[in-house]
């Protein structure tokens, strides 16, 4: 327990020295997620991606759904290696990073691996110590968590300046999302969200889900969540995830493409207000501190 407790603090000092070296070449770390699987939330960090390359962002992904990622096949990728091979010390950063469509670098995740489903403190280190050489390289780099409330998907919300819920109209896709954002309040203290509502007949019904989880948290948990947006439901969509493509690619003037671009433009027009929490580094100060409490 003690050696434990003296690698965390040895890592959070370590990580608060780099990020005092580098105030001035910060990457935006958004991560995506959700309470449920079957939202979609994949394919919209796909979309997003590419939505935000073509607006002249560096963009790279990180599949962070360690043990079932699915982003490369999502994308119709097929990579040699993957980020176990640089948790087990066997491949770089560079050997592992794909170019997917619009340019964008993907970090793949393992797949049916349950190892790396939790990982270990020393773990989280060697991926961030890998990411930091980055910065230069990239302005956003998007995190597609895995669903749920894992130790995995709780570390890399939290390893974020920005977290996006994505969810469906679905009740359950609602009340697993609160859940979830529950879950990062009374466990970490996040009291910031910002909601992305998928496959919707209407704008209408997007805001109407919003206004349901919404008044849901300014009630019970006494945060705000914050509407990004919402896609609409479009059978084109289907037919590039059979294609392996981003609908953005394929069918770019299609009502669901057109959403995703509208919601990059905004995310370009409204950066975070958080960005003095640090870059790559993942804020592994303000992370680890809270672990050791």
């Amino acid at each position: 327990m003690m050696d434990q407790a003296f690698t965390l603090r040895s890592m959070a000092d370590m990580t608060e020295g780099a990020r005092m070296d580098r105030r001035d070449s910060i990457v935006r770390v958004i991560a995506v997620t959700s309470g449920k699987g079957g939202v979609g939330k994949t394919n919209s960090v796909a979309n997003l991606a590419v939505a935000l390359s073509r607006m002249g962002k560096k963009v790279m992904l990180l599949d962070a759904d360690l043990g079932l990622g699915n982003l490369d096949v999502l994308l119709g990728l097929t990579p040699k290696y993957n980020i176990g091979h640089i948790l087990r010390g066997e491949k770089t950063l560079e050997e592992v990073i794909i170019k997917g469509p619009a340019d964008i670098m993907i970090l793949p995740a393992t797949s049916g691996i349950q190892e790396f489903t939790d990982l270990s403190p020393e773990e989280r280190l060697t991926i961030t110590s890998h990411l930091e050489g980055l910065e230069k390289d990239i302005d956003i780099l998007i995190i597609d968590t895995g669903a749920g409330i894992s130790n995995n998907v709780l570390f890399f919300n939290m390893a974020a300046h920005e977290i996006i819920v994505v969810v469906s109209p679905e009740p359950t896709s609602l009340t697993d999302a609160y859940a979830l954002m529950k879950v990062l309040l009374r466990k970490y203290g996040e009291r910031s969200f910002k909601l992305l509502v998928n496959t919707v007949k209407t704008r209408k019904e997007g805001l109407e889900v919003y206004r349901k989880i919404s008044l849901a948290c300014e009630r019970f948990l006494n945060i705000s969540v914050d509407y990004l947006g919402s896609i609409l439901y479009d059978e084109k969509v289907p037919r590039a995830v059979i294609n392996q493509r981003a609908v953005v690619e394929m069918f770019p003037n299609t009502q669901a493409s057109r959403c995703y671009q509208e919601i990059a433009k905004e995310l370009c027009q409204c950066p975070p207000s958080t960005s003095i929490k640090g870059g790559l580094q993942l804020f592994w100060r303000r992370i680890l501190n809270t672990s050791l409490k």
